[in-house]
């Protein structure tokens, strides 16, 4: 199963390729970037997942490769494991290891609470899109309509002290799930705030990502009245009324995105707010 660990580890790891390869990974070698691995126990189908550049390591395991904890383990590049995975006839093998059966080969987001909105499709599809920085950690759900009731300000609350992304999941009426990744938490601001990670996003019915355009810097602002994402362009992304009932949704500059509902103007029929603390 995969298994992801703290990302402060990254450089023991990398220390650990080097030594071992280090004609592949010396510096400046733009041929062999760092790549993404998977460390596999030879004994037992059993994988430690290992992001480029949020990487999770066993700093015990590996520091000392002569111990027999170290030579259970072989050490494969996430291609490598495919291409052996695609000569394999066998059905359990695959079932195994459910790692190898992601869409993209990317590992769906961890949630650290339930979720009424997020299934694992979209879980798969959304952790694609999804900047490094929040890749190995778990999120936390830190408002849901269905939980805290239908309140921006409460929202806007909840998330006092944060210093960290959130993704905001909506489903309408018509049982459209849409919503964005925001770079910054939520909050009362006369100006607009985020960086360029922000993104919206839809599955209606496709998975749809519309990232930013870099024509404006509107990505997120806030009022006690409303909640807007993108924008500049005589409508925003995405709108949201003060009771988190009513929102709107309209092609922006921002992300150069369609209307991310089957309708510009929807009713909230749920909503949740995720963070990821690193």
């Amino acid at each position: 199963m995969g298994v992801a660990y703290s990302v402060g580890e990254v450089d023991h790891l990398y220390t650990f390729f080097v030594q071992w390869s280090p004609e592949m990974y010396k510096k400046g070698n733009k041929k062999h970037p760092r790549p993404r691995y998977l460390i596999r126990e030879t004994h037992a189908n059993r994988y430690l997942v290992v992001g480029k550049n949020k990487v999770a390591v066993i700093n015990k395991l590996l520091s000392n490769p002569s111990s027999c904890s170290a030579n259970n383990w072989e050490i494969i590049t996430v291609q490598e494991a495919k291409r052996r995975l695609s000569l394999s006839s066998s059905e359990d093998s695959e079932a195994d290891d459910p790692e190898y059966q992601e869409e993209d080969g990317d590992v769906p987001l961890m949630l650290g609470d339930d979720s009424q909105l997020l299934n694992d499709h979209h879980m798969k599809r959304l952790a694609a899109h999804m900047p490094a920085r929040t890749q190995g950690y778990p999120w936390q759900l830190v408002y849901s309509t269905a939980i805290h009731g239908s309140s921006l300000k409460t929202l806007y609350r909840n998330m006092a002290g944060l210093d960290s992304p959130v993704l905001l999941v909506i489903k309408d009426m018509h049982n459209k799930v849409f919503g964005a990744f925001s770079s910054d938490p939520f909050k009362v601001s006369k100006y607009s705030y985020g960086t360029g990670e922000t993104f919206l996003f839809s599955f209606n019915p496709e998975f749809q990502a519309y990232r930013w355009s870099g024509e404006n810097s509107y990505f997120v602002s806030g009022t006690v009245e409303s909640l807007h994402i993108g924008g500049g362009g005589g409508g925003f992304g995405l709108w949201l009324d003060a009771d988190l009932y009513r929102g709107a949704s309209f092609s922006c500059p921002t992300f150069h995105n369609a209307s991310l509902s089957s309708q510009e103007d929807f009713i909230v029929q749920d909503l949740e707010v995720w963070t990821v603390q690193n």
